[in-house]
């Protein structure tokens, strides 16, 4: 997470999935975006037989799920995601209600609505659709007033 920004940051958690950040800040300073779902548009077919399920929305929504989608692991730690196999490109421009909320699957800084997502959107990891939009006992989502609007995709050649 301290490496140069456009990295990939690959890290094994709770024993049992694989999480991939990008790293966002100069290298030496800590700072990396948790990627926490993508929509498949291409290998759906082989991501439903990584992921052991047919339904789209379910292939890649949630940070464990995505990596067994697009088969990352530890390899690919410190890959740069500006060029080579993997890789992270410019989306469409088309407008998009980017929604914020509190942090999940975390014990510190809940607090803080870093969770960055696409309101309404069927990829969207479980909490953001429904507990949140529910009210749940959590803080509200708000539209994000970030100025980033473009939709990410993550891809492998």
């Amino acid at each position: 997470m301290w490496g140069r920004p456009g990295t990939a940051y690959v890290y094994f958690t709770y024993g049992h999935h694989y999480c991939m950040n990008a790293v966002t800040e100069r290298e030496g300073v800590a700072g990396a975006v948790l990627l926490r779902a993508i929509e498949p548009v291409e290998g759906i077919e082989v991501m439903a037989e990584r992921r052991g399920t047919t339904d789209v929305r379910l292939l890649a929504s949630g940070p464990g799920r995505l990596t067994q989608a697009m088969h990352i692991g530890p390899e690919h730690n410190g890959t740069d995601l500006t060029d080579g196999s993997l890789y992270i490109a410019r989306g469409s421009r088309a407008p998009l209600r980017v929604m914020r909320g509190p942090r999940i699957g975390i014990n510190t800084a809940t607090d803080r609505p870093w969770r960055f997502y696409l309101a309404g959107h069927p990829c969207v990891s479980h909490f953001a659709t429904t507990d949140v939009a529910r009210g749940a006992g959590r803080r509200r989502t708000r539209p994000s007033r970030g100025r980033g609007r473009g939709i990410m995709h993550v891809a492998t050649k």
